[in-house]
């Protein structure tokens, strides 16, 4: 009992996040006791099950090989730097908008890891602009993220309304990410690495499994069945691949439990709602400062749920949370997770380097054209 009760705390040590989030969790739990009902609610179990069959198929994609394979016929095929940065971000980006910014982050960060491992390629750079470009495909579609999905539901369009109505906000964004990754990323000459593989040694079973098993669970996802999608990506591996589940990232998982569980706490704790109520949500500007500014200390995701009820302004409340997922690393999971998938400690300071200039040129212009207006 007590080796294990060690290997615990040796765990838990090496992961400062988890462990701060858990402190979070249980603080705000203690100041503000809720029924489980709240708990179930702020976990948003539904999404936590989708992580957890995207992170075991991304698992079983990485270990068949297939994605070392793709990466070197990349690299073979694009000569320097700034074009395989333009290509990541630019694939980012787009399938942010299509497959939503956690299922893009899990499909090509692993590639770009893989890039890093044959090429001299600066891999925490373009991991955070990854980051940078979900938020920002991801802020065009009504289904690119959970914030937009629920503030498209509120707001009553249709989804080419939706779209045209966040697309001056995402083109500025947009604008922003395409001049930073060209001066971000010189137009170097790819050099390989001497220790880098001759070839990769691909597992033709595991590759087809994890094929169907991705097709499979983003059906399901579609359907809106992300519990039976967890089940079967689990069930599959636990039959035919173990050691698949064996290394999937299961601190990643529990961290994010927490951040939803606290960060949505959080956001419902009396002191917080009422001075919510407090402002003038009349004025545009205030649903903007208060979304990019709540996302800040507690999430996006939550902060749309704080903010729905209350600010009369909904779309612009949704270009706030969009644009508020920049910034600190809170700002939105999907910096989280782009930056856990990476796998090092630097690039989290690094991250706010590039983010949070990035939410001070956006955020200032969407602010600057709603003082304009008004």
């Amino acid at each position: 009992m007590t080796g294990r009760l060690r290997a615990l705390g040796r765990w838990l040590a090496a992961e400062p996040v988890l462990c701060a989030v858990l402190v979070l969790t249980l603080a705000v739990g203690v100041y503000d006791p809720r029924p489980l009902s709240d708990w179930w609610r702020w976990a948003q179990p539904g999404s936590l099950a989708s992580l957890l069959a995207l992170l075991a198929v991304a698992q079983g994609v990485r270990l068949s090989g297939y994605v070392q394979a793709f990466a070197r016929r990349m690299a073979a095929r694009l000569s320097t730097q700034r074009a395989i940065a333009a290509v990541l971000v630019s694939l980012a980006a787009l399938t942010s908008m299509l497959l939503t910014n956690d299922i893009s982050l899990f499909l090509l960060v692993p590639l770009t890891l893989a890039l890093a491992d044959m090429v001299h390629l600066p891999r925490q750079r373009l991991v955070i602009f990854e980051a940078l470009a979900v938020n920002t495909g991801s802020a065009l579609s009504p289904v690119g993220n959970p914030q937009n999905l629920l503030l498209w539901k509120q707001s009553g369009l249709s989804m080419p309304g939706f779209v045209a109505a966040m697309a001056p906000a995402v083109a500025l964004m947009a604008l922003v990410l395409v001049l930073a990754t060209w001066f971000a990323f010189p137009a170097k000459p790819l050099l390989r690495h001497e220790q880098a593989p001759a070839h990769e040694i691909c597992r033709p079973r595991l590759g087809a499994i994890s094929a169907l098993a991705l097709i499979a669970v983003l059906v399901l996802m579609e359907c809106g069945l992300p519990y039976l999608a967890a089940l079967l990506a689990v069930v599959l591996y636990l039959l035919l691949e173990r050691r698949v589940l064996a290394q999937v990232d299961w601190a990643l998982l529990a961290t994010i439990a927490g951040m939803l569980l606290g960060l949505g706490h959080l956001a419902q704790v009396p002191m917080v709602t009422q001075a919510l109520h407090r402002l003038d949500w009349s004025q545009a500007l205030t649903t903007l400062l208060a979304g990019m500014g709540l996302s800040q200390v507690i999430s996006n995701v939550p902060a749309t749920v704080a903010l729905k009820g209350v600010a009369s302004h909904t779309l612009w409340l949704a270009v706030a949370v969009n644009v508020g997922g920049f910034g600190l690393v809170v700002g939105s999971l999907a910096n989280f997770i782009a930056l856990r998938l990476e796998g090092s400690r630097a690039v989290w300071w690094k991250f706010h380097l590039w983010s949070l200039p990035f939410l001070a040129v956006v955020g200032g212009g969407v602010v600057a054209f709603v003082c304009l207006r008004s």
